[in-house]
This record gives structure tokens, sequence and C-alpha cells, in this order.
């Protein structure tokens, strides 16, 4: 194994997870946003945009050649735990 070339690897995902922190944090405000939107605690889960989203990522990824099953896994958990942030940050 080149520890070398892995160490430059390591750094470029170091990058590339540093945009996607910054990202999720924009995320979570229109998130909170959102949250300050809904009447209801009912509100929170949507089925069908949920559906709608998984569905077009999985086109996308295909499109772009990326393993549909991460995507899809990534996708999945990014809802999930944000339906269950707003679980918790729900105040009405």
């Amino acid at each position: 194994m080149n520890y070398k070339k892995l160490s430059i690897a390591r750094k470029k995902i170091d990058q590339i997870d540093n945009k996607i922190f910054q990202l999720i944090k924009k995320r979570t405000k229109i998130v909170n946003h959102m949250l300050k939107i809904k009447n209801l605690k009912k509100q929170i889960i949507d089925h069908k945009r949920i559906n709608e989203i998984l569905r077009n990522i999985k086109k996308k990824s295909l499109k772009n050649k990326i393993d549909p099953k991460i995507t899809n896994s990534i996708w999945k958990t990014m809802i999930w735990s944000y339906v269950n942030y707003q679980k918790r940050k729900f105040k009405k």
C-alpha cells in the first residue's frame, strides 16, 4: 500500500466532508424554517414527498453512474434523521 497516496486521498475526502458539513448546516436552517410553518406534528412526515425524493435520487444516481444503493441509504438516513429532529423540536 502506498501510504502517501492514501494520505492525499484522505485529505481530499476531508475537504469534501467539510463541504458536506456546510451544506448540512444550510439544510438544517431550511428545515427549521419549515418546522415553523407546520401546524401539526403529523405534518412532519410526508411519505409521498419522501418517495418522490428517493425516486429522483435513484434516477440521478443511475444517470451519474453512482451505485443507487449508496445514495438511497444516505438519503434515507438523512431524511429520517431530519424527521426525528423535527419531532424533537416541534412545539405546537
